[in-house]
């Protein structure tokens, strides 16, 4: 099969402060994720972090899969009729029990969140992933029930823990969008992690991309200064790509990780934030994570992304946060930024 092609569509300079759709957003929680503590703090000391951050006895900090429906309060021009947009899927169910223990997996999924809201998984017309790994794409593929026939089986026997060998797709009717870079990493396994890109969520999704290619914060070859921010606007860095949503890259965690930018029903923007900063323990300058790829890149991502997010106040929705995962950002007079949780 041919590979996905890229589409980069032309934005006008003012296109993300002057939305064509607004959306009613509904917050999901598709269950909840332990992971190491020393991982997701990488080189901050743990006699720093945990004294904010309880860990269980196996050294495991508490995460939540955060997942956004968003529903247009106007006809889809393309659609005719009101279009429905998941951004982020979780982990979903095919990872194997032992798996499920190591990630403190509870049996929730995106299926699960839907389902209380009365949402068809047959109704989504397009799934938004920040980026490829499985606790943010796996779900969006699950295992095949009795009477079901598989939308994608290997083709040999995967020999690798936590794969499934025949999958069902979770939203058969929609497209998936993602970074290009991104999914040319996934493919090829380009990872500090060996187990993150799962094929069983990664092949079954060929035929449903939808690959963009946002210009980066900074020209390729160009090492940035730790503080620097990048030379070309924000207006020209974003993609659209739907009616009043877009995407920008935010390098860092990995190479083609997106940030997701919508307004909602009263016009308010909207920023879903990928793992540059998972949770609201992760604002700090050098509080990087050791599964980025360049944890120097994320660091001079989080602060172009924290001090646009203060300019233009945005409402950032954290990936990860497991308590309040809207907050607002203020510069403060530290030379950085305070975080305010917003109120569901």
């Amino acid at each position: 099969m041919a590979r996905p092609s890229a589409h980069n569509t032309a934005q006008a300079p003012d296109a993300p402060h002057a939305p064509a759709m607004r959306y009613k957003a509904t917050f999901l929680h598709a269950g909840r994720l332990l992971l190491d503590g020393g991982g997701m703090f990488g080189l901050i000391p743990r006699v720093v972090w945990s004294r904010s951050v309880p860990t269980d006895e196996r050294n495991r900090i508490e995460l939540a899969h955060n997942c956004i429906l968003l529903e247009s309060l106007a006809p889809d021009p393309e659609l005719g009729r009101p279009r429905r947009v998941l951004i982020e899927a979780g982990t979903g169910d095919k990872l194997d029990p032992k798996m499920a223990d190591v990630f403190g997996l509870d049996g929730r999924t995106i299926e699960t969140a839907l389902a209380e809201k009365n949402v068809a998984p047959e109704s989504i017309d397009s799934v938004i992933v920040s980026h490829l790994h499985f606790d943010h794409a796996g779900g969006l593929t699950r295992r095949v029930r009795p009477g079901e026939t598989p939308d994608w089986t290997a083709s040999a026997p995967l020999d690798r823990s936590g794969d499934a060998d025949a999958v069902k797709l979770t939203f058969p009717n929609a497209e998936v969008i993602v970074q290009e870079r991104e999914w040319l990493d996934a493919i090829a396994n380009d990872s500090v992690m060996t187990r993150t890109y799962y094929r069983d969520h990664l092949e079954p999704l060929r035929p449903r991309l939808r690959l963009v290619d946002s210009q980066r914060p900074f020209p390729i070859g160009l090492r940035p200064h730790r503080d620097e921010l990048p030379r070309i606007p924000l207006e020209q860095r974003t993609t659209r790509v739907l009616p009043g949503i877009f995407v920008f890259l935010v390098p860092g965690h990995t190479w083609g990780q997106q940030a997701i930018l919508f307004h909602d029903e009263h016009g308010a923007p909207h920023v879903f934030t990928p793992d540059v900063m998972p949770t609201a323990w992760h604002s700090g300058s050098a509080y990087s994570l050791a599964y980025d790829v360049e944890p120097y890149t994320s660091m001079v991502s989080r602060h172009w992304l924290l001090r646009e997010a203060s300019e233009r106040a945005w409402t950032l929705v954290l990936d990860h946060e497991p308590r309040t995962p809207r907050v607002r950002v203020r510069a403060n007079d530290k030379h950085w930024f305070d975080l305010t949780p917003v109120d569901a």
